[in-house]
């Protein structure tokens, strides 16, 4: 076929909205990380990740903020189109920052719209449950899928006093049925103690993804810098950091300098 791009054939499946609601039949277990940037988006697709999230955590964990409010849209379009392209197997999510998922609702759909027109990403992350059941829902009949956030939500953090465990089991199995019936293709399941993780999963039949929800969710997620050993200050309770980003990059560094002010670089293989 002459319109064929070859390049296509040999690329692995897609993860789409169809993908992750079979691996909740199938009982497979869903793997999600953050990523902000290409080399990143590209090495963990190549790992096999499920999801990639474009998250407002970007404020924090790339700006060097103390809350994920201050991230803009455009900041957040920058990213994502970034990671977009370099995603050839997963799925990726964008958040909607502070403000856009609160103010009009056709504002919501209209900056929804942004992440699929501008990247190449398939889905926006909505902090809220019942109380956002109408905007997901116009979200999705924009036909933009919408991955819903319950427990612990950032943006709310003024709110709240603070980042806090949240345990009002009737009100977050509300929301996530609130958010399920509106559309929302997965529920997002922060901070909350694993028996209500575990009691929201058994509410839905959409797909949960946990980030400190205990081992009950259909699958897990993690800033990928609190993964590696990359981030600075508090690591919370909930995450399993498995390397040293940031001790072998200041071994490096520390080893660089070395090797200069020696006068051992450049040598002769670093010199033409």
């Amino acid at each position: 076929m002459s319109g064929s791009n070859s390049s296509h054939a040999s690329s692995p499946p897609r993860v789409t909205t169809r993908t992750l609601s079979k691996m909740r039949r199938d009982g497979k277990r869903i793997s999600m990380l953050t990523a902000y940037d290409f080399p990143t988006a590209e090495v963990l697709d190549d790992a096999g990740i499920d999801i990639l999230l474009v998250g407002d955590s970007l404020a924090m964990v790339v700006q060097g903020h103390s809350t994920t409010l201050p991230v803009t849209m455009d900041q957040i379009i920058y990213h994502a189109e970034m990671v977009g392209r370099a995603a050839k197997r997963a799925m990726v999510v964008v958040d909607l920052p502070f403000p856009e998922g609160q103010l009009d609702i056709n504002r919501s759909i209209a900056s929804s719209a942004r992440v699929l027109k501008e990247t190449a990403c398939h889905a926006v992350k909505l902090e809220g449950g019942a109380n956002q059941a109408g905007r997901i829902e116009a979200i999705v009949t924009a036909g933009i899928p919408v991955m819903a956030h319950v427990g612990l939500r950032p943006q709310n953090v003024h709110v709240e006093g603070g980042y806090r465990v949240q345990r009002d089991q009737e009100q977050l199995v509300a929301d996530a049925r609130a958010a399920e019936s509106a559309g929302a293709f997965a529920v997002l399941i922060e901070c909350v103690p694993s028996e209500i993780g575990q009691a929201i999963t058994d509410a839905v039949s959409v797909p949960t993804i946990g980030i400190g929800a205990g081992p009950g969710t259909n699958g897990q997620v993690l800033v990928t810098h609190d993964l590696i050993g990359f981030q600075t200050g508090y690591l919370p309770k909930f995450v399993r950091q498995v390397a040293d980003v940031r001790g072998s990059i200041s071994d490096a560094a520390t080893e660089y300098i070395r090797s200069i002010r020696d006068g051992e670089f450049p040598g002769d293989a670093e010199s033409f």
